[in-house]
């Protein structure tokens, strides 16, 4: 099996043969068809959170069961399917509270990796999946069945983009009817989030980035207006939009400090600001905590988009097939396999929403 494996942080990626072991109880087998490139796998390779190497990244993914693990009922081989980070065991305190993202459990494959080398060595399955390959293991709840009319590499997009993004607006912060939102970032996820505030019926949709060709994709998603944020005064133009008073809701999806500091004064006496990008380790934000107590003003994190995969995945498929969620319109390019770091570096400078690996 091929995969794109991670020796060195911040450089390029080694395309080469891996052996993936069979799944053990629990845990699925997928052959996969395409994986989209997040900037979270970005983040991972260049060393912004840490973690272990060899790794292969790569967490956005679609393909077919090939192989299932004893003890999994919900699923057979041939099934077209989602594969996400997202897993759950079911029992811990979070998983009973509704809250899967939370989840506490240890899995088996936590333990010990069914992704190797010729000569042994484990090789990290990063952000739980390690999608950048032919093929993947997972836990079963990782995955969610897809109709086979739902082509793979658009639905590769839901893994991770869709509803982290669009979560944040429809789970997270349950935006009402008649609201006015403010979106910091225009990328992938931004436009996800853009699309998740007009299909909640959204007022104002305010897109913000420094790049106006994204603020123009913004607009086809759903943005109301876009300020570009290196020529004009953001806050003002807020400001002006909302009667004077800031936004109900304010999204930052990009993981920039500056974003998030400047995001507060984006938002409305007793507003919310969803931090939906994720920063590197050891950033740090300063509010000015007197103002922010005085004006009751809430700041909520969002880890992909509260996703309950078994609720949310049908009701984003069906959006998708009545054509009022858009994913085919959030690829950029596609590329095979052995392309793959000239995708990642696409991605990198900000010139794709969303560049997917193809196999096969």
């Amino acid at each position: 099996m091929k995969a794109a494996v991670c020796y060195e942080f911040g450089k390029p990626l080694v395309v080469e043969e891996l052996h993936l072991d069979p799944p053990q109880a629990g845990e699925v087998r997928v052959k996969l068809a395409a994986c989209a490139i997040c900037h979270s796998d970005i983040h991972y390779m260049d060393g912004a959170w840490g973690g272990r190497l060899p790794a292969v990244y790569g967490h956005e993914a679609a393909g077919v069961v090939v192989a299932l693990g004893d003890g999994v009922a919900d699923l057979t081989a041939g099934d077209h399917v989602v594969v996400t980070l997202l897993r759950a065991c079911g029992r811990c305190f979070y998983c009973q509270q509704g809250e899967q993202a939370q989840c506490e459990a240890t899995f088996p494959i936590d333990r010990q990796g069914r992704l190797r080398k010729a000569d042994g060595t484990e090789v990290l399955q990063g952000l739980r999946t390690g999608a950048f390959a032919e093929e993947v293991v997972v836990h079963h709840s990782q995955v969610a069945p897809l109709p086979e009319s739902v082509p793979l590499a658009s639905a590769s997009l839901l893994a991770c983009g869709v509803i982290t993004g669009l979560g944040a607006v429809v789970n997270t912060a349950r935006v009402p009817p008649g609201a006015s939102v403010v979106v910091v970032g225009a990328g992938g996820v931004g436009l996800n989030s853009i699309q998740g505030a007009a299909l909640s019926g959204a007022r104002t949709i305010v897109a913000v980035d420094v790049v106006e060709s994204k603020l123009g994709a913004a607009r086809e998603f759903g943005a109301t207006h876009g300020i570009n944020a290196a020529d004009k005064d953001v806050q003002a133009r807020v400001r002006e939009l909302t009667d004077g008073r800031g936004a109900d809701f304010v999204f930052v999806t990009v993981g920039a400090p500056a974003a998030i500091e400047s995001a507060i004064g984006l938002m409305r006496r007793a507003g919310t600001t969803v931090i939906v990008g994720m920063p590197a380790s050891g950033v740090r934000t300063a509010l000015e905590t007197v103002d922010f107590a005085d004006a009751g003003q809430r700041v909520n994190g969002s880890k992909m988009g509260s996703t309950r995969l078994a609720l949310d995945m049908p009701k984003l498929v069906s959006l998708y097939q009545q054509g009022r969620l858009k994913l085919d319109e959030l690829i950029t390019a596609t590329y095979p396999l052995e392309r793959i770091n000239e995708a990642i570096d696409e991605v990198r400078r900000g010139e794709a929403l969303r560049n997917v690996v193809l196999f096969g």
